[in-house]
């Protein structure tokens, strides 16, 4: 048996790299720290996110869902956060709403994959809340 130690990267699979790494970086403020391939072929962007990495790819076959796994982004001010993708027309598949332990949304890309916007509440940390 082998012992899985951390997530290696979750990945987005988009139509238009342009496109996507436009919206990833223009709207969600990322800085990719890995471009692979060219047009017309398979191509590759990560950003490294904290001790994570989240992927863009865009190869044959492979489509993009808005029924697949979902990212959860972790924001300084949640708020802030919000009122910047509103102004930016970004869609939202679930409007902003409170858990008791963080705050969250979801927004859709340009290719219809989600994403949630988060935000923690003071003491809650990924392991659980303090409260």
């Amino acid at each position: 048996m082998f012992k899985v130690s951390e997530i290696a990267f979750s990945c987005y699979p988009v139509t238009d790299m342009a496109r996507a790494r436009e919206f990833y970086e223009g709207t969600l403020g990322l800085k990719p720290t890995m471009l692979v391939g060219e047009p017309g072929g398979m191509q590759w962007t990560e950003f490294d996110i904290g001790s994570g990495t989240l992927s863009l790819g865009s190869a044959p076959g492979w489509n993009p869902s808005s029924d697949g796994c979902s990212v959860a982004l972790e924001v300084e001010d949640f708020e802030a956060a919000i009122t910047a993708l509103k102004s930016k027309a970004v869609r939202f598949k679930l409007d902003p709403f409170p858990t008791p332990v963080c705050q969250m949304a979801f927004i859709f890309d340009p290719d219809g994959n989600v994403l949630c916007i988060h935000k923690r509440k003071p003491g809650c940390g990924s392991a659980g809340c303090n409260h």
